[in-house]
């Protein structure tokens, strides 16, 4: 038996949940009982139905009392679900564990990983059930991630995983209003692993289009420059594009001729208007790219995240 506290978080987020529930919970304790020499299991409804308390009080008591409900009072975003119960775990480890591996023993094997060093430790999934528009958009989504921000974030990682008591603590110092939780497992940093599972990734053609985009809206402006880099290529272009019109308009201004060979009659004053037009189109479009800097590093500064992390302090 490890002489371990042991925190388990369960999101319930649908009726289904509901369904499995007791079953799972039944299988859970039997196991954390015989592993563990003191743990806790937290569940969180996410406003997925009435929890059957009948049910529970029917568990024996040495797992009910074990057994901490969390009701929250409206539907909330499925990240902020899972920081309430992080913010009630207690253990020297917690397991934030999704219902597909509540009836394996995930915890034993996720735990022992963490004797190797690591302090972050989740399922890998070998391939995603998403297809067609879904699956596009989900690459689209990752590659945004990969190629314009410091976060490395594993495409193919399950919600389920174990994190150590330091490296939670560190965790629940980055308080966002706008969250996404995978994100900020790579930014408070610590040693971590993964294990491999067959489980394939959640489909997410049963989420909407709408809730799926409200989330990577807020991933991809809170943690990757791409806004910023948009507004850098339009201004770019804008200049491409000022600096050809204005060769066009003078070149047809005196031999009535464009860029492509094309006759024109060249009016008075028309060249005139067209640079003056075009180089205040550039000014617009540095000026649009400056405010951009601005309001990215006012946005960033406001999220107030640590400016460093310690990990360990050794005196010699």
């Amino acid at each position: 038996m490890n002489q371990t506290f042991l925190s388990v978080v369960l999101v319930l987020q649908n009726a289904a949940d509901l369904d499995h529930l007791k079953n799972g919970l039944i299988h859970l304790g039997g196991h954390l009982q015989k592993q563990f020499s003191d743990y806790e299991i937290i569940l969180v409804n996410n406003r997925a139905g009435v929890v059957p308390k009948s049910e529970l009080e029917a568990l024996p008591f040495s797992e009910r009392k074990n057994i901490y409900l969390i009701n929250l009072s409206s539907r909330s975003n499925t990240n902020y679900a899972i920081l309430a119960g992080l913010d009630r775990a207690n253990g020297d480890y917690t397991v934030l564990m999704e219902f597909p591996f509540i009836e394996e023993n995930w915890t034993e094997r996720l735990f022992e990983k963490t004797q190797e060093g690591f302090d972050l430790v989740y399922l890998r999934a070998q391939n995603v059930t998403s297809y067609g528009s879904n699956n596009l958009f989900r690459k689209l989504f990752y590659s945004i991630l990969k190629n314009y921000s410091e976060v490395r974030i594993d495409p193919l990682a399950h919600e389920t995983r174990i994190i150590s008591r330091r490296a939670l603590n560190s965790l629940l110092r980055i308080r966002e209003d706008l969250r996404f939780m995978k994100p900020v497992y790579s930014i408070i940093g610590y040693r971590s692993a993964f294990l491999q599972t067959e489980v394939p990734l959640p489909d997410f053609s049963k989420v909407s289009f709408r809730e799926q985009f409200r989330t990577s809206l807020v991933a991809i402006t809170s943690f990757t420059n791409f806004l910023r880099s948009i507004a850098f290529w339009i201004f770019g272009f804008s200049c491409f594009a000022v600096l050809a019109v204005i060769i066009n308009a003078v070149k047809v201004k005196f031999t009535n001729f464009d860029l492509f060979g094309i006759y024109h009659e060249a009016l008075s004053g028309w060249a005139f208007t067209v640079v003056i037009i075009s180089v205040f189109f550039m000014i617009t479009s540095l000026n649009f790219y400056i405010v951009c800097i601005y309001l990215s590093n006012i946005y960033q500064e406001i999220k107030k995240r640590p400016l460093y992390i310690i990990e360990s302090v050794e005196r010699f």
